[in-house]
């Protein structure tokens, strides 16, 4: 498991991900909130991380880093809205984790086939299995 540093720029990186339109929807502070008490962080901690900068962590191990990029894929569609920058950002983000090109771009394509664009997640680790084999 991540250490509360490494927690930190998981939650830091989301919310950097939210402010793409310069606000944070009440869906998106929702969702941020409950994967903040999910990974053991204080409210407090949680809402300082909106104005204060943390140390940029990636994530060490690959589960970790596939982990991450998913629970931004549902940051993405928590108001069930994409828009090119949000898509090319999120890309972006993967490709900095150092996740395989075709495997994003394979989840950022099929998660329309789902409802509420909810990649059920053995669909998405058997994308990245596929990519890595």
């Amino acid at each position: 498991m991540s250490t509360y540093k490494e927690k930190l720029s998981i939650l830091s990186e989301m919310i950097s991900f939210a402010r793409v339109g310069n606000t944070i929807k009440d869906e998106e502070y929702i969702f941020l909130s409950s994967v903040a008490q999910q990974l053991g962080v204080d409210e407090e901690t949680f809402d300082t991380l909106f104005n204060e900068e943390v140390e940029h962590i990636v994530p060490k191990s690959e589960a970790e880093r596939i982990l991450q990029f998913h629970r931004l894929v549902l940051l993405m569609n928590v108001d069930n809205k994409q828009d090119l920058i949000e898509i090319s950002r999120i890309h972006n983000i993967g490709l900095g984790m150092g996740l395989p090109p075709s495997a994003i771009e394979q989840v950022l394509s099929i998660m329309h086939k789902y409802p509420n664009k909810i990649v059920p997640p053995k669909v998405l680790i058997d994308i990245f299995r596929a990519h890595y084999n």
